[in-house]
Parts: C-alpha cells; structure tokens; sequence
C-alpha cells in the first residue's frame, strides 16, 4: 500500500484497544485482523498528543453521528472517502436497503479485501469498493458504481483532510455539495491551523512525515470553511466538550476564543439550501 494508506492500520490498532476495553465506547471485532503488525507498529510510533483517546472519541461521535442520520434521515446511500480499514459496514446496525461505498485508493481496498474475505457480508446491506483517487476526477466511477446523485447521501470524511492541501480540501467538500441532493449530510474531522504549529506535537508531525504522510490542513475556521463549502454546520465540536468526550479526552478544552490552542474539530454538516445561500 501506499505509505499515506498505512495509517489506516494505525488508527485501526487504535480502535481494536478500544474495543479490548472492559468500558470500551464501541466493539469493533474486525479492526485488529485488519491493524496487523503494521497498524500496532505505527500505533506506538505515533504515541503522544493524545492520539490514543482521540482516537476512540472520533470513531464514537462519527458511529453515533451516521447511525443517528440515517436513521433519522432515511438516507440509503453512505459514502466513505478514504474509507481506509473502515469496518462500520460490518459493525454498525444499518436499516436494510443502505448501499455503503468505500471510496480509496486500489492497493488498500485489496489488501483490505484480503484480510475480510473470510468475513460474511451482513444480511440486508449492501458494499461497493470503488477505486479512486481521491485528488482527481473521481465523481464518474462512484456513479458506474450505482450512487444516484438525485437521492440525498450521506458522505463522511474520517481522517483525511489534514492530509490534503487548502485547495484540494476546499475542491472536495465543494464537489461534495455541488453533487449532493436535498437532504444530504456531510459527518467528519478538521483540525486547527495551530495543531500544525504546536512545538508539543513536533515529534508527533515529524514521525508522519518521515514516513511519507505530512499534514498539510487546518484551520481555526472550520465553520466558515464548511460554509464556503456549500455545507451548513449543524454541530462543530472539540473533544472533551459535551457530546464529544466519552470520559476519555485526558486534556481541558480551552474556549474557542482563546488563539494559539491546538484543536481538533467533529463536525456534522448538512447540505445548505438556496436561501441560506443567498440570505
């Protein structure tokens, strides 16, 4: 696999701990097979910065946070990019009906595969890996795939703009409204532009650029940048505030006015209509 889709075993490894625990937020039986050395490797590579408890609370708020939607929502279509070694199309209780695309790069997608493949499908649900680049042009081959883009979506984002340029974040969400139906919802994670900066996490950003997987985004923004994006925030929030804590964020969360504090953000968003668009 490519060096940037091995921390998708990273943060696998991350979730099977979690899932050992006695008080464990959520059970994901299939994320060590698919962590292997490499993700239990990297998990200790990358220790500090409280990566461990942040971790267990993103994969919480986001199961609660698709769950909730679709069932709340009606919505059939679930999109993951840069799905990684995702496992909620196995794990998580979807009503019958849901098609879940897993949106990646190729040689993830089969090594993935490799590792699941004695792993039965659950009844009711449907999957669809699609091969994609996730920079490029990528909207045809979910469509050849079957997503309908007349029918709401709901499209999650988990770990990943942090890795991109400000551009390509803003060209994807922007492709992400422009491509979604009435009644779509945007679920992911955002961090600030002083996460990047903090001298504390120097050892932590070095690591992952040394092994080929610098973060590159973030902003103190994240509102403004859904925004502009064509998404309207429905809730913005930082680990350890209600909602996003879970008992495990270790740290205080300075209020949002104060500059300078490295943040990471959780955020759901749904697709803004044409008169917010214009008030």
């Amino acid at each position: 696999m490519e060096a940037v889709s091995r921390t998708a075993q990273w943060t696998a490894a991350a979730r099977a701990l979690e899932s050992e625990r006695e008080d464990r937020l959520f059970d994901d039986p299939y994320a060590r097979t698919v962590a292997a050395d490499t993700g239990f490797e990297l998990l200790e590579r990358y220790a500090g910065a409280g990566t461990v408890p942040f971790l267990a609370i993103r994969t919480a708020y986001m199961d609660q946070a698709i769950v909730r939607t679709v069932a709340e929502r009606g919505i059939r279509q679930v999109v993951f990019l840069a799905a990684g070694m995702d496992t909620r199309f196995h794990r998580l209780p979807w009503p019958d009906g849901v098609t879940v695309y897993e949106l990646d790069r190729p040689a993830l997608l089969e090594a993935k595969a490799r590792m699941l493949a004695g792993e039965p499908a659950p009844a009711g649900r449907t999957r669809r890996a699609v091969a994609v680049d996730l920079t490029g042009q990528w909207t045809g081959a979910l469509k050849e795939a079957g997503w309908r883009s007349e029918e709401p979506v709901l499209w999650v984002v988990e770990g990943l703009l942090f890795f991109l340029t400000e551009e390509s974040v803003r060209t994807l969400l922007a492709t992400l409204s422009d491509t979604s139906a009435a009644g779509s919802v945007l679920i992911g994670d955002l961090i600030s532009r002083a996460a990047l900066d903090n001298p504390l996490s120097r050892p932590f950003l070095s690591a992952l650029a040394e092994d080929g997987n610098p973060w590159l985004f973030g902003t103190d923004e994240p509102e403004r940048l859904l925004e502009d994006s064509g998404w309207s925030p429905r809730e913005v929030k930082q680990p350890g505030e209600e909602g996003a804590d879970f008992g495990r964020w270790p740290y205080s969360v300075p209020p949002r006015q104060v500059p300078g504090v490295p943040r990471s953000f959780l955020f759901t968003c749904d697709l803004r209509t044409t008169e917010e668009a214009t008030s």
